[in-house]
């Protein structure tokens, strides 16, 4: 009887394994067929095998893009213009794999109804190989939740999303390349800015920093010439504008502003130019006059200390390995010794330094003079980088301020006297590590 009742299992079992077999080869070929019920795409292309787009629209223009052999795309009609790469990108795609919403009639007639004969957008999609697929889109569909589409050699009429329409319903100023200068960041060597009323300006790149180089060497903040460069890179056009009246406004307008930056493009120029309450650029890579925003035009209205770097040390967030400081009679040198820092032999407290070091770090000018500097009262000197930089820096009063002047460089920075006065507090209060407690918590 076991006997039996084992055979009888085994025999379910594998009537079981066999159901649960042929139903997931059922699974698998309606999976390879694809639901019939869903809406069929109307286009499956590969997008990097598009060479090139034209869309057409029956009340407005024709655009052109082409994609070169390096895969940078431009336009070339209406006018050969710079192309927006991403905004290219997206219409390729969008139309690259382009699905319906459904199929309204497997074989259509009377497209005319539809806005399909002639279409309201034509686009044109022509393959590396030659081959072209052409699209039309029609009117809304009376519920407005998208729009009639069809494909050529296909009779089907299709409706696509709205948004699908969208996407694909681009003129040359969506897709022109908006930024006036197009250039690396990372590659410029030199920016000038000459702004009306004030003595141009000269930065040169020194490895990954700025420095003034005209109307004198001296050093710069690096974060606002980059923050200059920023606004060049990222000023754009208003395409909103008629050209012929940004390029009238241009014209007559009153000149702001010429900034200038070199690179790996050459040298690109920037003009700006104020007509009543709008502002105007022209540049040298590009055609015309175009309107641009006050925030681009007043992020060029700079003068000479806007750039200049107005700490007096550069050793920014890498602590010194030594710092020196004479404040009239009183001297003390305090080094870095492992994770220590000691001083005439014995291990200083650690805070007590760190104080020291953001005062150091902190001390910054309020504006720059051109004399009055006298006897030093304070001389300072801070070595860091592992001892590859070494800045040496006197200070002394000057009313009820104090000037600063840094080794081999002219500049006098003005200091306020709390700021000086809290420096010398912080040296003061440098004092000996306190000796570790025992393990009855008494001290050494």
């Amino acid at each position: 009887m076991k006997f039996a009742r084992l055979l009888i299992a085994a025999a379910v079992l594998a009537g079981l394994g066999g159901l649960v077999y042929w139903s997931n080869r059922s699974e698998a070929a309606k999976a390879a067929k694809g639901d019939p019920k869903a809406a069929p795409k109307i286009l499956d292309l590969k997008e990097n095998e598009i060479k090139q787009v034209e869309i057409r629209h029956r009340d407005g223009e024709t655009t052109v893009v082409k994609r070169d052999g390096s895969g940078k795309w431009s336009i070339t009609g209406p006018q050969p213009m710079a192309a927006d790469q991403s905004a290219v990108g997206a219409i390729t795609t969008a139309a690259a794999t382009l699905s319906s919403d459904r199929v309204v009639d497997e074989n259509a007639s009377n497209l005319s109804s539809y806005g399909l004969e002639p279409p309201r957008i034509g686009i044109t999609l022509t393959m590396a190989d030659g081959k072209t697929h052409v699209l039309r889109i029609g009117e809304d569909t009376p519920t407005d939740g998208g729009a009639y589409a069809m494909l050529d050699g296909d009779k089907r009429l299709f409706t696509i999303a709205s948004f699908g329409k969208t996407s694909l319903d681009k003129q040359s100023k969506d897709l022109r390349e908006k930024h006036l200068l197009v250039f690396d960041q990372d590659k410029l060597s030199r920016v000038e800015l000459e702004v009306a009323g004030k003595p141009p300006i000269e930065f040169g790149r020194a490895g990954t920093d700025w420095q003034v180089l005209k109307p004198k060497p001296m050093r710069a903040d690096s974060f606002q010439v980059d923050e200059l460069v920023r606004k060049l890179k990222d000023a754009s056009m208003d395409t909103d504008t008629d050209p012929k009246a940004a390029a009238a406004a241009f014209a007559s307008g009153q000149k702001t502003a010429i900034a200038k930056v070199t690179g790996a493009e050459g040298t690109l120029t920037f003009e700006v130019r104020k007509a009543k309450d709008d502002y105007y650029a022209k540049v040298s890579t590009q055609d015309g006059a175009y309107k641009i925003t006050k925030e681009i035009a007043d992020g060029l209205n700079k003068s000479l200390d806007d750039f200049r770097n107005k700490k007096v040390f550069d050793f920014a967030f890498n602590d010194p390995n030594r710092i020196e400081i004479k404040d009239g009679g009183q001297s003390k040198v305090i080094e870095k010794s492992g994770e220590n820092w000691t001083s005439g032999g014995k291990t200083m407290d650690s805070l007590s330094v760190q104080n020291l070091i953001d005062k150091l770090r902190d001390l910054a000018a309020t504006k720059f003079v051109d004399s009055g500097f006298t006897t030093p009262a304070l001389e300072l000197t801070v070595v860091s980088n592992d001892g590859k930089r070494t800045e040496k820096v006197q200070i002394a009063a000057a009313g009820p301020n104090f000037l600063a002047r840094r080794e081999n460089d002219s500049s006098l920075y003005q200091l306020d006297a709390n700021a000086v006065n809290g420096l010398r507090e912080a040296a003061a209060g440098v004092q000996p590590a306190p000796p570790p407690e025992t393990k009855d918590g008494k001290k050494k």
